[in-house]
């Protein structure tokens, strides 16, 4: 009962602190739009790029061009809903160790990382990137003649979910390595350059990046895996999903807990 009522107490927290925070962005509105908007320059070139490519030949790697539109799209949905709440991982890993301001979330009467990510809910790039995520998967979909069985609509959700929480435990993985090495910017940038690969199909990729992709840092379990057995009910890797799913976390949290035990205040 008494994890129930944590639960509860967390959601209302969320609920109150995303609108808290959703009414400051949108105080200035011409901000939030250009915030929102701001990657629609980097979305449109990478499918004008696909485009370019698929004049030239049908198929690449066994995929057409609106199964690539569809892999585009979908990988924008789990990157947008991680980039709604944990943006504010990017500060742990840039500033809040090395300026010795992380000590303020060990001093609240919530969870450390609740009190961290809180700080920034509903940042204005994810609602931007779940828009036009959204917006090319039903194109493509269309385009391509989709229909979803009952079974993989429901699926749907859960893999868009299980991608998000794959990209937040990358995330946090990189972030806690700061209280060792006061910043982790760097790591946490070749991290988030690494991930654009699970824009496009795996199948164009040497073998050892593929094995990156999938074990080492699982971004193919947030796009690829789900849309290989969402265009062609493969689910060679989609079985996994849980476990790595499961493990990213796990790790991620371990070294997270671990990092706070051996947090010191340190001065700029």
């Amino acid at each position: 009962m008494s994890g129930l009522r944590t639960v509860a107490r967390y959601a209302r927290l969320s609920w109150f602190l995303g609108g808290v925070g959703l009414h400051r962005l949108t105080a200035y509105r011409l901000d939030f739009v250009l915030g929102a908007g701001a990657f629609l320059v980097r979305v449109g070139v990478q499918t004008a790029v696909v485009g370019l490519v698929f004049r030239q030949v049908p198929v690449v790697a066994g995929w057409s061009y609106h199964e690539v539109v569809f892999l585009l799209g979908f990988s924008l949905l789990p990157r947008g809903l991680d980039h709604l709440f944990t943006d504010q991982l990017w500060e742990l890993g840039r500033k809040l160790v090395q300026r010795g301001e992380f000590f303020r979330h060990l001093v609240r009467p919530v969870s450390p990382l609740f009190s961290l990510l809180s700080e920034r809910f509903f940042h204005p790039d994810g609602f931007g990137e779940l828009v036009v995520g959204a917006a090319l998967v039903a194109w493509s979909g269309s385009e391509l003649g989709l229909d979803p069985t009952a079974t993989q609509w429901a699926l749907a959700p859960l893999l868009v979910l299980c991608g998000a929480l794959i990209h937040t435990a990358v995330k946090l993985l990189f972030a806690s390595l700061s209280f060792w090495t006061v910043t982790s910017l760097p790591a946490m940038y070749a991290a988030s350059q690494v991930s654009e690969f699970a824009a496009y199909p795996l199948d164009l990729y040497h073998p050892t990046l593929r094995a990156l992709l999938t074990w080492v840092l699982p971004f193919a379990f947030t796009s690829y895996a789900p849309c290989a057995y969402l265009l062609d009910g493969d689910t060679g890797l989609v079985v996994w999903l849980p476990l790595v799913t499961a493990a990213a976390l796990g790790l991620a949290l371990a070294v997270w807990r671990r990092g706070i035990t051996t947090y010191e205040m340190t001065g700029s």
